[in-house]
């Protein structure tokens, strides 16, 4: 492998790159674009394409592509050649300008919630020059927006972008009040932890469950799973090893910054963390990051599940969205810093965030629903489906005495004590890292943990920074009219404390007794998809996006629909493959198998008439009457999904429906069929099982 320094950014268009190739006024006027957000002329714009297409070209590019995210939660390209054809017959190659800043794909086929019909098929991608360009095999990918022909946004890119210019515009208004007339703007920074499956690849390939929805819908559990803690932390195998040698150089050549890796919790389950970077970046290296996982793990005979609940009885996976706002002057403004009690501005910008996760829970709550990550949410290994804020012992306390208007005692940094003398004593940390919590405060940033595996983090962010954009619009105007700004900022941290302490809770999210409490308190417990969706709809979510920016109200009328069409269509995928399976593989495996088991009866008879067949024979009352159930609850599943074809409901009506009927039919189907797995011989069972799966590689 080569030096991580000497491969880091080679496959980026980076600012070093651009300093070097573009001359100097060009390279001026693309960072005030990029910084300042200027209007890029289509002479600039030749300049740098040429130089782009040059450095492509270099590292063996024989194509471009406008990369961006539509709605269906993974990436999408068109790839264009370079050449051009010349009167004599051949071919040079060019790239213009004006194909550097925008392209038209089909818009027609993408997801649009009705933004745009069928026959309607313009649709326009538009150049992010805030993220850089890479190269990706022989293809130069440019990232971009996408939006319709009337201008809606149809991807994930377009409002995070509006989300990051709502926040920096109200957090500046904020600063300048607290006399911080150098920042002119503020970025939030976002690195996400990527939990992740791998499994061998011959054996997904004998599983048509994994290949058709990516989780396992039948399989008993094995005779060992988790419960050990074994695998957390533990050696990483060579072949997972060498894996995540690969998928590190290859990242590190896109400029990603992966920092962390491990064994997870569950066997085969793994994690990847880079170090922050902007939200926008740090959005498209986690699509890149997703892609080639999946893309490197078949080199080594490997497929990388990123389904959220890919096995029952293991954790499933997540991914922790670790948040923070620093200011275009490199101060973080989520750091509590040695004193935080005396930190006004700090205490502030923290308040800012308490009342954003109180008054939008059910937005924070949407932004990570979805089919997979129902399975976990509230499952004893995620958190719960109820949004909630911790804070540690300290920073409590520090609210608490502002509430109450009484002096702060301030606490000195008590000292770990680890029995063994050669040990260096270090000073605890002000907060624990509570596993439990949907958003905890971890130093420095907030720890957002209620992310799906295979979520884009876009939607997550989108909701972070719009609510505290709002949550800071509300407290510099406020603070802009008062004629005593101490006084006024002292009040206004006082009364924020009072009115949205309810959101805090530093305790168990797994006790039952929480759920409770919950309730007291007045906070969501949106325990599905369908639960928490029409809360997106809401005219106070409408306002709120509205007001920043951020979404039209058409643009979250048709994510709307989106979410709840793709929630539906996931569950019939997955009932519709459940029947497949069942009818066609299980039903007939297990029918083989007490034929043998009663040919094996009739032959032990036939050899010694008294013969004892008691294990055979109960062996087949028991199947028999197993699989009679089995295929009973196969077409108890066929008739609730037939109820749907007669059904004339909304896309709401029909994802409930989902939800409670054809769910729950598939449940009943699946209890059935473990059961029996548990008790067949092993070379009957026409799928690799929990243990192959789980347990195979070595």
């Amino acid at each position: 492998m080569n030096t991580i320094t000497s491969v880091f950014g080679t496959n980026v268009f980076s600012d070093s790159v651009m300093r070097e190739r573009l001359p100097n006024e060009t390279y001026k006027q693309l960072q005030r674009t990029i910084k300042q957000g200027k209007h890029l002329d289509n002479t600039v714009a030749n300049v740098v394409a040429n130089a782009m297409k040059d450095w492509a070209i270099e590292k063996g590019a024989t194509h471009f592509t406008h990369w961006f995210q539509p709605m269906t939660g993974i990436t999408a390209e068109k790839h264009d050649s370079f050449i051009t054809p010349i009167e004599d017959g051949r071919v040079i190659l060019e790239f213009s300008g004006k194909e550097l800043i925008q392209g038209e794909p089909d818009a027609s086929s993408f997801p649009s919630g009705g933004l745009r019909a069928t026959f309607e098929a313009r649709g326009y991608t538009a150049w992010d020059p805030t993220s850089y360009a890479f190269i990706k095999g022989k293809t130069l990918c440019i990232p971009t927006a996408f939006c319709s022909y009337g201008g809606e946004a149809l991807d994930k890119k377009t409002p995070l972008l509006r989300s990051m210019e709502a926040i920096s515009k109200q957090a500046v208004r904020v600063l300048k009040l607290f006399g911080d007339g150098d920042v002119t703007s503020v970025k939030t920074t976002v690195g996400p932890e990527q939990e992740y499956f791998l499994v061998e690849r011959e054996m997904f390939d004998k599983r048509p469950d994994l290949i058709y929805t990516g989780r396992t819908l039948f399989g008993a559990k094995p005779p060992k799973g988790q419960e050990l803690d074994d695998h957390y932390f533990g050696t990483i195998k060579t072949r997972v090893a060498e894996f995540m040698e690969d998928l590190n150089e290859e990242l590190w050549k896109l400029g990603v910054l992966a920092k962390t890796e491990h064994n997870e919790v569950a066997p085969a389950q793994h994690e990847l963390a880079p170090i922050f970077t902007t939200t926008n970046i740090a959005t498209d290296h986690n699509q890149l990051t997703m892609e080639l996982m999946q893309r490197i793990a078949k080199r080594h005979n490997l497929v990388c599940l990123l389904h959220e609940k890919p096995f029952a009885g293991v954790n499933g996976s997540g991914k922790h969205n670790n948040w923070s706002i620093s200011t275009n002057t490199g101060k973080n403004l989520l750091d509590p810093g040695d004193t935080p009690h005396e930190n006004a501005q700090f205490l502030l910008f923290l308040c800012a965030v308490i009342k954003a996760v109180d008054d939008y829970q059910d937005l924070l709550r949407i932004s990570v629903a979805s089919a997979g990550n129902d399975h976990r949410l509230g499952a004893n290994e995620a958190p719960p489906a109820i949004v909630s804020m911790f804070l540690g012992t300290e920073l409590t306390e520090i609210l608490d005495s502002i509430e109450k208007d009484e002096q702060y005692g301030t606490r000195e940094k008590e000292l770990w004590k680890v029995g063994v003398h050669i040990l260096p004593r270090f000073p605890k940390d002000a907060t624990d890292r509570n596993r439990t919590s949907p958003f905890a405060f971890t130093g420095n940033k907030f720890e957002f943990r209620m992310l799906g595996s295979s979520d884009s983090i876009s939607g997550a962010n989108i909701v972070l920074n719009t609510a505290v954009a709002e949550s800071l619009r509300q407290f510099a105007d406020v603070l802009e009219q008062s004629e005593d700004f101490n006084e006024t900022l002292h009040d206004l941290i006082r009364d924020t404390i009072k009115e949205h302490k309810r959101i805090i809770f530093n305790g168990n999210g797994y006790d039952d007794q929480w759920i409770a409490e919950a309730e007291r308190r007045g906070l969501l417990n949106l325990k599905t998809t369908p639960d928490c969706l029409p809360y997106f709809v809401k005219e106070k979510n409408i306002q709120l996006f509205k007001t920043h920016k951020v979404f039209t109200e058409t643009e979250i009328r048709a994510r709307y629909e989106i979410l709840l069409e793709n929630y539906s269509k996931i569950l019939n995928i997955e009932a519709v493959t459940m029947l497949d399976m069942a009818n066609k593989d299980l039903l007939p495996a297990y029918s083989a198998y007490t034929k043998q088991l009663s040919e094996t009866v009739v032959a032990k008879k036939a050899a010694v008439p008294d013969a004892d067949c008691s294990y055979e024979e109960e062996r087949i009352r028991m199947i028999s009457g197993l699989c009679g159930s089995m295929y009973q609850r196969a077409k108890d599943l066929e008739e609730v999904l037939m109820k749907l074809t007669h059904m004339e409901c909304d896309e709401l009506a029909k994802a409930q429906y989902y939800r409670t009927e054809v769910f729950g039919a598939m449940n009943e189907l699946r209890i059935v069929a473990d059961e029996i797995e548990g008790v067949m011989d092993r070379k009957f069972y026409p799928y690799p099982n929990y243990g192959d799966l789980l347990f195979g590689v070595r």
